[in-house]
């Protein structure tokens, strides 16, 4: 889908030119990612569903495309996906059911549309 290709590429440059800018604390940023979501006590893929509950709630779109898209890679489905949205839902109310309406289009991406 267009709009999620352009979230993609927009995150991409950002990440790509605050590099480039030498940002010590975006890098410090990068570095503290890759230890929160190394597996540890949980493993990544329910790091990743935390994340996706969490961008639920805080109305992040590019959050939700990525976290989506790494739970995906690490091994989660489109059901446990579906309820870290629903958990955002829950802790969110009303204004999160407005944010879960981008976590379906990215899930669907993602997960492909096979779902009824």
């Amino acid at each position: 889908m267009d709009e999620l290709r352009k979230i993609t590429e927009r995150r991409n440059a950002a990440h790509k030119r605050l590099l480039d800018l030498d940002s010590k604390v975006y890098r410090a940023f990068v570095a503290m990612e890759q230890a929160t979501y190394g597996d540890g006590n949980l493993a990544r893929k329910y790091k990743e569903l935390v994340a996706i509950g969490i961008s639920v709630v805080i109305d992040c779109e590019s959050c939700m495309q990525w976290h989506i898209e790494q739970a995906a890679r690490s091994g989660a489905t489109f059901e446990e996906v579906l309820e870290a949205v629903e958990v955002g839902i829950e802790m969110g109310g009303g204004p999160a059911t407005a944010s879960a309406r981008f976590a379906l289009i990215v899930m669907d991406e993602t997960f492909g549309k096979a779902r009824a």
